[in-house]
């Protein structure tokens, strides 16, 4: 009788320890015996700032959609942030937001929420919980340099450790979740794998952010929001305060070309003064700044469309940013990146088969897909966006979407289906359903507003705030 062989250990490889990193080893640990995650930087210990992650000092946002797939990924997860000082909002009702259409409405009814918390917390609670798994295995100060296969398949990584020789890992199974830096389209040039198609949408928008103490308890206290107009003359500011842990704001200030916010901590809140609407500057009057401003131009959405190369070689997926990067005012970078974990993980069911890495990799441009179109559907309306200009067919959709967000303004089943959208549980094609138009060309049921609606309880702590001396 002749002995049957044993199957040696399978390995995966995920390039960076970013979060999409994590979430990428939590969507494949239970289907590989090892996991090697290849990180260029130190990763903290705490909810701290990790290096090469600028756009942490801006506000981050978890879609309904994106916190359902992290805690499928990860249960548990949502109660551990929560338990740390993060806060569930639920949409609309929490939710003070001045449209280009008009001030929504804070309806009771509620069906979806959003999860309000600094990056470094978000990071930090999803990091701890994949590195204590034992077959996870972080290896910092070095960076992949190379694949390592041809173009049918990939087979591991070169990499590179300061002061070493260059070495090779191999594995079964690569994870680029490297993000904006991503390497993989020079890689699959090298192994021979061309025609890769690329969209560079860019709006010009620049972000600047800090963090103040808030003057009133943050235990449901609304986000505020305003939106920018494109279809105004003046640049398109916009600006935005999210309660977060430790009874902090977290403040971000948007602005157009011909409009930038500065660096400048006096000139902060005056940018504020210059939105749609003066309630941000109101309330930062009375809240006390906690760190400089940062500020950021790296607001371009870039998008990589790898589902749509032959050949695609076996052995390597790109996950999250390194396969679209998003403006960071749509707050949809997270929820994508562990949407599309979620959906390699579904392919994952027979195991580490051929033709795993392109269905995979199918599978992760559906949800990136819909988040690609809302952001590039807004930011391509702007007078200074480069890259796509709207033709015919995107500013008749651009009229619907503003009709409908019109009809939002004083309609439950409206405002309903934007934020199916929004939170990324519906895809975009939802709005143009017969009970969705139908909604939109009755128009608003109720009034619209002529102000931001707070509570009572919220007027009466703003009362207070303006009777102090």
């Amino acid at each position: 009788m002749s002995k049957i062989s044993p199957t040696p250990p399978s390995r995966a490889i995920i390039i960076g320890g970013s979060i999409a990193g994590m979430l990428a080893a939590a969507a494949i640990r239970d289907h590989v015996d090892s996991i090697d995650i290849i990180e260029a930087h130190d990763l903290p210990e705490g909810p701290e700032p990790r290096v090469g992650v600028p756009q942490a000092v801006h506000i981050h946002l978890l879609h309904t959609g994106g916190a359902e797939a992290i805690e499928d990924l990860l249960p548990g997860t949502i109660g551990q942030l929560l338990a740390a000082g993060a806060h569930r909002i639920p949409m609309t009702t929490n939710m003070v937001i001045y449209s280009p259409e008009g001030w929504y409405r804070r309806w009771q009814r509620t069906t979806h929420y959003l999860i309000a918390a600094s990056r470094d917390l978000t990071d930090y609670i999803v990091r701890e919980q994949v590195c204590k798994d034992p077959r996870v295995n972080v290896r910092t100060h070095t960076k992949a340099t190379g694949l390592i296969g041809n173009r049918h398949r990939v087979t591991g990584v070169r990499l590179s450790t300061a002061g070493q020789a260059e070495t090779e890992l191999r594995a079964d199974l690569v994870i680029d979740a490297s993000g904006r830096s991503s390497r993989t389209p020079q890689w699959l040039t090298q192994l021979g794998i061309n025609g890769l198609t690329e969209d560079t949408i860019d709006s010009g928008l620049a972000y600047a952010s800090r963090m103040y103490r808030a003057p009133v308890p943050t235990h449901d206290w609304p986000m505020i929001s305003i939106n920018a107009d494109p279809r105004l003359p003046q640049p398109g500011n916009a600006g935005g305060i999210l309660p977060i842990e430790g009874d902090r704001w977290h403040v971000s200030l948007m602005g157009a070309p011909g409009g930038h916010p500065s660096r400048d901590a006096d000139a902060f809140e005056p940018f504020a003064r210059t939105l749609r609407h003066p309630i941000v500057a109101d309330l930062l009057q009375h809240a006390e700044p906690l760190t400089d401003v940062s500020i950021t131009h790296s607001t371009t959405n870039r998008r990589y469309y790898y589902e749509r190369l032959t050949p695609w070689p076996d052995g390597l997926v790109a996950l999250g940013d390194s396969v679209a990067a998003f403006n960071p005012i749509y707050g949809h970078g997270i929820s994508v990146a562990a949407q599309g974990a979620l959906a390699m993980r579904s392919q994952l069911a027979n195991g580490l088969t051929p033709g795993l890495a392109r269905r995979a990799q199918r599978a992760i441009a559906r949800p990136v897909n819909v988040a690609w179109a809302l952001a590039v559907g807004q930011d391509i309306h702007f007078p200074a966006t480069t890259g796509k200009h709207p033709n015919l067919a995107d500013r008749l959709l651009h009229r619907y979407v503003s009709r409908l967000s019109h009809t939002a303004t004083g309609s439950f089943h409206a405002a309903t289906a934007l934020t199916d959208v929004l939170t990324l549980k519906a895809p975009p094609t939802s709005l143009v359903t017969p009970s969705v138009l139908l909604t939109a060309l009755v128009g608003p049921v109720r009034p619209q507003l002529n102000g931001p609606q707070f509570t009572p309880a919220e007027r009466s702590l703003l009362d207070g705030l303006l009777r102090r001396p």
